[in-house]
């Protein structure tokens, strides 16, 4: 395979794994403004939602590239599910912290007396459900490759855009 081909493959892995966050993150902002709303509290994040889709769409794409051992490839499928859901979300909730961090440290004079602020500030809750909205995103997004690892290339898109088979057609006739 060429530079060019794997070039071309690396956009288009990256493209669709970036759609799939930016999705996950433009409904948790969705849902977050219709929830603020009632409060008429205005919330702006669509730009942050898909930079930091951008973001987490390429670190997954780089650390998939790790092995994750012997041990994990000897175990049931979902194993390596969860393994790499644990694995990813403590590195979001890491990236998480530091930004938060970042933004508080003018308030609290500098970095690293921002960081115990984190936890103790109001918007501490917001982090809680970024995580949790995060964790669940990785959670299916690890799911999908799976699968689409066991059904090859095209496997998947094929099963999800094509008829379903004629058998479970008559079952629903009867």
């Amino acid at each position: 395979m060429s530079w060019k081909q794997k070039l071309k493959e690396e956009i288009k892995t990256l493209s669709i794994t970036m759609l799939y966050f930016a999705l996950w993150f433009g409904f948790m902002i969705a849902m977050k403004m219709l929830l603020l709303r009632e409060y008429n509290v205005e919330i702006y994040g669509l730009s942050m939602a898909l930079i930091g889709a951008l973001i987490v769409a390429k670190v997954i794409l780089i650390v998939d590239h790790i092995p994750m051992g012997s041990w994990i490839e000897k175990r049931p499928a979902i194993v390596d599910i969860l393994f790499r859901t644990f694995i990813y979300s403590i590195g979001i909730v890491f990236i998480l912290i530091i930004e938060k961090g970042f933004e508080a440290s003018h308030e609290y004079g500098g970095f690293f007396k921002a960081i115990p602020q984190v936890f103790n500030h109001a918007d501490k809750y917001h982090l809680y459900v970024n995580t949790i909205a995060v964790v669940f995103a990785l959670l299916g997004f690890n799911f999908l490759s799976l699968i689409t690892k066991h059904l090859g290339q095209g496997g998947l898109k094929k099963i999800l855009f094509s008829p379903p088979p004629l058998k479970l057609k008559e079952d629903k006739k009867n």
